[in-house]
């Protein structure tokens, strides 16, 4: 409100008055016409306008433009009725069976009315057209949907007394979990902010796959149910430009603003709906704020004042949270009290009466209204802020009450409370045992159930997982690759470039291949498919590309093929999962190549990673200048020696480091065949260098060896004292010329092995062990890795470009004596010469430690170790890189 003293009271009267004219006779349209005109002439003459993002304190929709909810209110009434108090239940029964198995009953009853409405009118199943909607249900709130499924017949009463007991087989999962119960839940959703920033990244993918002719998806929309709290995670909020800049129409956030985080207010000296309205409608966002309930409509009109929408405009959230902790009579005093004017509005109220003037978020009649709006709007992306109350119903057990969010438990006056605030068909002496309730089969509440589900297309949360498979790639399909480079050097990055293209460029499932970058294409080698493939731009290209005169120019289509994201890893990775889900949101198999600095991969959007094994996502991930002295001159924050051991903390990530181009072009087509042929849920982390250098071809037989992580690359040619020489990605030059030297200066003959799997290895040993220990009386299985080292005597010398924790997972299946050599401790800028060098894992440092395991076990003394100290100007003093 402007400061201004104004002078003349009538003139402005006259402005007001002329406003409402045009309002009355040409509609809102040509008000906004009008008014935006005056502010751009304002500016014009000078007058610096502020341009404000945010509207009044009330709803978006009026009573005149809201439409109006169908259907038998009532039973839609005791249908929620029934959901709701099952969602209590089951997580009060939980705990009383075991204190610490936890639950949460606030978050679902705050957002019940806000389900139940989409459930009613709104979520599409998998049998309607285009199919499901695809909804990210906000992880909290899982109790509420494991009740409707039990209501709806999909869920037994034992898997409810279950909730949360998951070991047994019998048990619902804490919170949505797509591998836990595949069949049910479409997303993984409480780690906060993955869902919005996916919702967001899904909803583009559904455009991306209509532009390629890959899906009709109709009139098919995203849902993403979402905390006010969570908008803090900056993952919920980082990407609601690009929503506005592609226009995703097909896209609905349902902000769930009952005003409180998981400890107290979320802005208690603010106002969050406020704050939200700004971000979102200044990013281009359609903002539908449901803040007040119907019964507020009579109130709002009698307001000749206005300065109920003033008090409702001043008040900030902490106290709009102790109102609702508080009684009618509190409200009175310090909502009303404020002002005489308002006071006097509320004259004829009872405290009751006042304490139940509800809030948009639980009132049907204002939810349909905004989702109704929400679903036709066309160009843009809608929020709908929608104000409720944490733990509504519970009463004294924690209605609008600090730490209601980790209520699990109800004392027996709170469940007569919620029983008589929704109508709960029980009796006193019921409501101890907390049965759970569902309307008998022929009554009118079944009925309602299956007339709604089945008219939107089926139940929901449901979770397709079939797709038709993918024909298996024949390996002769890389033949180019697996042949070698001949004479010529090359980095298995640009290996990998020539065996996407040939992915591509194949008949049958060309289309179905997905290449993400974020913003580095060149860097990779990748400007060769802009022209080839088309960068994915919905509305094309608007402009003629400066490099247009060259051969590989930069081309955006709307039909383009490649998803390139931007300097925007946690975008890339979210295009992934997208792909990387097709299968059960599309019933097509695509196939995403997601290419990356492999520093920036699993460790700056590791919640991602995870949920990519959560979520089922099936795909390739490129961890491109792979290990910590490949990127030779970028240094610590670049350079990476710890991706795999990330990758291997994921049950479903499959990670190689392979060396050579044939390594990865078997790596990949086993990939292909287990993940879209097979059917397997499984993703594939690959590393891979920007180090050039002769690729040998395939050597005969080692196939199985490189898909199980481990083969004999190179067998001792002597037969005097030998050593067994290991090493995966760039490192194994490192090697093979440790090999060298050692026969050409020191007469030691060198088995040498590639361990590009040793994840794998890691995980097939551990089950051995496992098996071993329950079968005793049993054959023992032999580790694979014990296996193939039978007969291979001498020490073992490991050097890897990553730190030393990523080989030791394989120590103990080894049967020689072992020593490691890792790139432990912080990274540097230098030649790869000078780094390998100073982590101590070059040839000079390998044929010392190989020296050192002779040495060791008694084949050479020990001042053999001072001569090649010596003899390699090796710096015995210098400080350890680990320590710094």
């Amino acid at each position: 409100m402007s400061e201004y003293l104004d002078n003349d009271p009538e003139e402005t009267r006259e402005w007001l008055e002329a406003l409402e004219g045009v309002i009355g006779v040409e509609g809102t349209e040509k008000a906004h016409y009008l008014i935006q005109n005056l502010i751009d002439q304002a500016r014009k003459r000078g007058i610096k306008v502020p341009y404000r993002a945010t509207t009044p304190y009330i709803n978006t929709l009026t009573p005149e433009e809201s439409e109006k909810m169908p259907g038998n209110t009532l039973v839609a009434r005791d249908v929620a009725s029934y959901i709701r108090w099952n969602a209590m239940a089951m997580v009060v029964k939980a705990n009383r069976k075991d204190t610490g198995l936890g639950g949460h009953i606030a978050s679902f009853a705050s957002s019940a009315a806000l389900y139940e409405v989409g459930f009613d009118f709104f979520f599409k199943g998998p049998n309607a057209p285009g199919r499901e909607d695809l909804i990210f249900f906000q992880g909290h709130s899982s109790p509420g949907l494991y009740a409707r499924a039990f209501v709806e017949g999909r869920l037994s009463e034992e898997q409810l007394d279950h909730f949360r007991e998951e070991t047994g087989g019998k048990g619902l999962s804490s919170y949505p979990h797509p591998w836990l119960m595949p069949d049910f839940w479409q997303f993984p959703t409480v780690s906060m902010g993955l869902g919005p920033i996916q919702a967001i990244y899904q909803a583009r993918f559904m455009k991306y796959m209509e532009a390629r002719s890959l899906a009709d998806p109709e009139d098919r929309k995203v849902w993403a149910f979402l905390g006010d709290g969570e908008t803090d995670e900056p993952e919920s909020q980082g990407a609601i430009s690009l929503a506005a800049r592609e226009k995703l129409d097909n896209l609905i956030f349902v902000i769930n603003c009952n005003l409180q985080r998981l400890d107290g207010p979320v802005r208690g000296n603010g106002k969050i709906i406020q704050e939200l309205e700004g971000n979102f409608r200044g990013a281009g966002w359609n903002v539908i704020k449901v803040i007040w309930g119907t019964e507020w409509d009579a109130l709002l009109s009698k307001d000749k004042s206005g300065l109920l929408i003033k008090r409702m405009n001043e008040c900030v959230d902490g106290e709009y949270q102790a109102f609702k902790a508080h009684d009618g009579a509190y409200i009175r005093e310090h909502f009303f009290g404020k002002y005489p004017e308002t006071l006097e509005l509320v004259k004829d109220m009872t405290d009751e009466e006042i304490f139940k003037l509800s809030r948009g978020g639980h009132d049907p009649r204002k939810i349909y209204a905004a989702y109704a709006s929400a679903v036709k709007h066309k160009g843009q992306p809608t929020v709908i802020l929608a104000k409720t109350v944490k733990g509504f119903g519970m009463g004294g057990a924690g209605e609008a009450a600090n730490t209601s969010h980790s209520q699990k438990k109800m004392d027996l006056e709170s469940l007569k409370v919620f029983r008589d605030r929704f109508k709960i068909p029980l009796k006193d002496e019921e409501l101890y045992d907390l049965p759970y309730l569902k309307p008998d089969e022929d009554s009118k509440e079944m009925k309602y159930i299956r007339q709604t589900r089945e008219g939107l297309g089926g139940y929901l949360p449901s979770r397709n997982q079939t797709a038709t498979a993918l024909k298996s790639i024949p390996l002769d399909n890389f033949a180019a690759i697996l042949k070698g480079s001949g004479d010529k050097e090359m980095s298995t990055t640009m290996a990998f470039v020539r065996l996407l293209s040939t992915l591509a460029r194949d008949k049958e499932i060309g289309k179905q291949i997905v290449p993400i970058v974020p913003d580095e294409a060149r860097t990779f080698g990748m400007e060769g498919m802009f022209r080839q493939l088309g960068i994915y731009a919905p509305y094309g290209q608007l402009y003629e590309p400066q490099d247009s005169d060259s051969v590989m120019w930069y081309k955006e289509d709307k039909k383009g093929q490649i998803l390139e994201e931007g300097i925007n890893e946690a975008g890339a990775f979210s295009s992934w999962l997208a792909a990387g889900t097709a299968y059960s949101h599309y019933g097509i198999n695509m196939v995403p190549f997601y290419i990356f600095y492999s520093m920036f991969g699993f460790q700056r959007i590791g919640d991602l990673a995870w949920m990519a094994g959560d979520i089922r996502a099936k795909g390739f991930l490129l961890g491109a200048t792979s290990g910590r002295t490949t990127l030779n001159g970028e240094g610590l924050q670049h350079q990476d020696g710890h991706s795999h051991i990330m990758a291997g903390t994921i049950p479903s990530c499959m990670s190689y480091d392979p060396s050579f181009s044939y390594e990865l072009a078997v790596i990949i087509q086993d990939g292909m065949k287990r993940m879209y042929q097979d059917g397997e849920s499984i993703f594939y982390y690959i590393s891979l260098m920007n180090e050039n250098y002769v690729q040998p071809a395939l050597p005969e037989g080692s196939e199985e060896g490189i898909r199980k992580g481990m083969y004999l690359f190179k067998k001792a040619e002597g037969n005097s004292k030998k050593v067994q020489l290991m090493g995966s990605g760039s490192i194994f030059q490192e090697v093979m010329a440790a090999a060298k030297i050692l026969k050409e200066e020191w007469k030691i003959d060198s088995d040498i092995w590639s361990i590009p799997g040793i994840n794998q290895l890691h995980r097939e040993g551990a089950d051995c062990e496992r098996y071993n220990m329950n079968h005793p009386e049993k054959k023992a299985k032999i580790p694979y890795v014990t296996k193939v080292l039978k007969g291979h005597d001498g020490p073992v010398v490991i050097s890897t470009d990553y730190i030393r924790a990523y080989p030791e997972q394989i120590r103990r299946l080894i049967p020689n004596q072992t020593i490691i050599l890792g790139t432990d401790g912080y990274g540097r800028s230098d030649s790869r010469e000078q780094l390998r060098r100073f982590f101590e894992v070059d040839r000079y440092y390998i044929v010392l430690n190989a020296l050192k395991g002779l040495v060791d076990q008694g084949d050479l003394k020990a001042e053999v170790l001072s001569q090649a100290i010596k003899k390699y100007d090796l710096d015995a003093n210098k400080p350890n890189p680990m320590s710094v």
